[in-house]
């Protein structure tokens, strides 16, 4: 069966914008958190707010799980494969990633592991550079 090179492309472009999108709505509550714990002011986040950043991250978290499912269920061209299945891979991680940031926060006890929260921060930073080579990686092989 002959891969639909165009649907691919699309694909992978709309993977591309969404992860954009669910980036930019969870920033601001990213930036609270990464403020609060830079300042030493966790404790003076309410429960009710804890529990909007801990939801918000968590849908996100959903969200972006829906767009690997979509990575793992796309059937790559030949030329791109082994660098679909490092994008598969880095997506995974971050998913990860983001779960872990989730976990850090814990509403219930209005606390947040910081250690865990800079653990998740940095393991998304990195599979975000991986991912973005692995964009750039495949329109350079696939508008060759």
């Amino acid at each position: 069966m002959k891969i639909n090179l165009g649907f691919y492309i699309q694909k992978i472009n709309d993977i591309v914008k969404e992860t954009e999108a669910i980036g930019e709505t969870m920033n601001p509550y990213f930036e609270e958190i990464r403020t609060a714990i830079d300042n030493e002011t966790v404790g003076q986040l309410s429960a009710d707010k804890l529990t909007e950043i801990h939801d918000n991250f968590a849908k996100g978290t959903t969200s972006y799980q829906g767009l690997l499912d979509t990575i793992k269920g796309l059937k790559a061209p030949a030329k791109v494969i082994g660098i679909h299945k490092k994008l598969e891979k880095s997506y995974t991680d971050y998913v990860a990633g983001c779960q872990a940031m989730v976990e850090s926060i814990n509403p219930s006890e209005v606390t947040v592991d910081a250690a865990a929260f800079d653990k998740a921060e940095k393991k998304q930073d990195e599979t975000t550079d991986t991912i973005a080579f692995c964009i750039q990686r495949m329109t350079s092989l696939l508008m060759k």
